[in-house]
């Protein structure tokens, strides 16, 4: 399918760096004194870039981009160079995608491309927010406690809190810093959730986060909205979710976030089950039904 994209005219581009922290999914980087799109996989294409380019040397084009194909991107990064090569490479391994890396190192090993160990494909290359570098927990196992160690004064009186393991099982959760294609919304259940439901619901965890992956959103502060939109229709049609529960709260200004993803359904095209669930001030249940 076509989806929109960023295209750099690398001889307008002065290398200056403004638009690299306004790509929220890291997918651009200064490699050799230019700015680069190191992988399709993770630009959304909606341009947050392009007002922060003082020379004009970034658009919006809309091309064939789905399915991705690893191979036809391993195509585009070759000719740019080991910079770029490596680049992409880290970008993938950041991102958890061990399937699309492992295509394009064999893709490399068919073209006799030469990656030999004095330059590395390990060697970090930067690029992206550290606080938005997308991490999957589902198979880490059972989390420790913070802290064993015992407290230095102890009131005999006072009981030790009980730890409660978080049910959390990726990260970034703002669903501006989200990559709608990543590994761990693939055929996911999926709870969009107002930014305050947390807060108000001593069991969150358990009742609603407990083996889904989740993105949080203010329906009411958060700027761009259309770029929720976007993703979230990215999410059903190329991540392919299986349902996805908007949780939010009483208060008015919440129902925006079910309108998103009553919108984003319908661009996707395709029926995946909506549920909305809506939260009391105090954390009670108030309602639960199919949308």
């Amino acid at each position: 399918m076509k989806r929109k994209i960023i295209r750099i005219d690398e001889e307008k581009c002065n290398g200056c760096g403004l638009c690299i922290p306004n790509c929220q999914e890291g997918a651009l980087q200064i490699i050799d004194g230019k700015a680069r799109l190191i992988s399709d996989l993770f630009c959304d294409g909606l341009g947050a870039c392009i007002g922060h380019c003082p020379e004009g040397a970034i658009e919006i084009v809309e091309r064939e981009a789905e399915p991705y194909d690893e191979r036809k991107v391993m195509e585009f990064i070759v000719p740019k160079g080991r910079n770029t090569i490596l680049a992409h490479l880290d970008h993938l391994r950041d991102h958890n995608e061990e399937t699309f890396l492992n295509q394009a190192i064999q893709y490399l090993k068919e073209n006799n491309i030469d990656m030999s160990p004095e330059k590395n494909v390990n060697k970090h290359h930067g690029g992206g927010c550290p606080g938005s570098r997308e991490m999957d927990f589902r198979d880490e196992g059972q989390k420790k406690s913070e802290s064993s160690a015992p407290s230095a004064v102890r009131r005999p009186e006072v009981q030790d809190p009980v730890s409660v393991p978080s049910e959390l099982r990726q990260w970034p959760v703002q669903l501006h810093l989200l990559n709608p294609n990543a590994p761990y919304f693939r055929n996911a259940d999926v709870v969009l959730t107002a930014d305050c439901v947390p807060f108000a619901m001593g069991d969150y965890h358990s009742k609603y986060l407990k083996g889904k992956s989740i993105a949080i959103a203010c329906p009411k502060l958060d700027s761009n909205k259309e770029s929720y939109i976007e993703k979230l229709t990215e999410m059903i049609t190329g991540a392919r979710i299986n349902s996805l529960q908007v949780v939010m709260m009483e208060v008015p200004c919440c129902g925006g976030l079910l309108q998103m993803a009553l919108t984003a359904r319908e661009k996707a095209g395709r029926n995946v089950p909506v549920k909305q669930s809506i939260i009391s001030l105090r954390g009670e249940v108030l309602e639960e039904e199919w949308a």
